[in-house]
């Protein structure tokens, strides 16, 4: 039982390190082969943040699941093992929720860029492109993602 549930809690950590990318170069299935409309212009501030990608839990969930299963396992006997596992569930947590957290910010670029019209548009992506400041870009737009690129 133990085993089921020590490949339980390992499949479910790893699921967890899935996160959907905010890149400019990174398409998913139904955004494939869509129209999107595109505007020019000339890029007029770059600032870097941090992108968020947001905690599903499955971190605080798996490091529980590990460490009641160490905790509990390896110390003690009877209620004491109890005790242990109730510690090392919650100590477990904490760490797995901490190392999701960390998992989850992303590197990222806030743009702003002048259109041709004068119009200033401000689109925040993830930072795998290189932008400075005078550079000539496009703006993809679906209607709900917008994207800068050269």
């Amino acid at each position: 039982m133990k085993k089921l549930l020590l490949i339980v809690a390992l499949s479910s950590l790893a699921a967890g390190c899935a996160y959907t990318p905010n890149s400019a170069s990174v398409y998913n299935t139904r955004q494939a082969q869509g129209e999107q409309t595109v505007r020019m212009g000339v890029v007029e501030s770059i600032r870097n943040v941090t992108i968020d990608k947001g905690a599903s839990g499955v971190g605080t969930l798996a490091g529980g699941a590990l460490g009641g299963i160490a905790a509990g396992s390896n110390i003690g006997g009877g209620n004491g093992a109890l005790a242990a596992g109730i510690i090392g569930a919650l100590a477990g947590g904490i760490a797995g929720n901490q190392i999701e957290s960390r998992m989850a910010n992303q590197a990222g670029l806030e743009i702003t860029v002048r259109l041709d019209n004068g119009e200033l548009r401000a689109i925040t992506q993830d930072a795998d492109e290189a932008f400075r400041v005078g550079e000539r870009v496009r703006l993809l737009s679906n209607g709900r993602t917008t994207r800068v690129t050269h």
